[in-house]
């Protein structure tokens, strides 16, 4: 996606249009994060039993698609925090 396409998703209603296009596992993770709040990539793949592997992926689709957020943890700087962009 271009970064005017990231531009846009602006309202709940958007962001789930763009997850909607994404493969099942980054929709998965994309409810994990509605239902967790911000959490670590180790974090995701405990909730969503998906394999680190996987969950990095999905974050990749995420991020791309501009509907994911990360930062540096402030507890531990080789981890980065994951939050949905437009909150529930």
């Amino acid at each position: 996606m271009s970064t005017a396409d990231e531009a846009k998703v602006t309202t709940t209603e958007e962001m789930w249009d763009v997850v909607s296009a994404l493969p099942p596992s980054a929709k998965l993770i994309a409810k994990v994060l509605e239902y967790n709040g911000t959490l670590t990539q180790s974090a995701l793949a405990d909730k969503s039993r998906l394999s680190p592997r996987t969950v990095r992926h999905a974050l990749t689709e995420h991020d791309e698609a501009g509907v994911v957020d990360s930062e540096i943890s402030l507890a531990d700087a080789r981890q980065q925090l994951y939050s949905l962009k437009v909150e529930p």
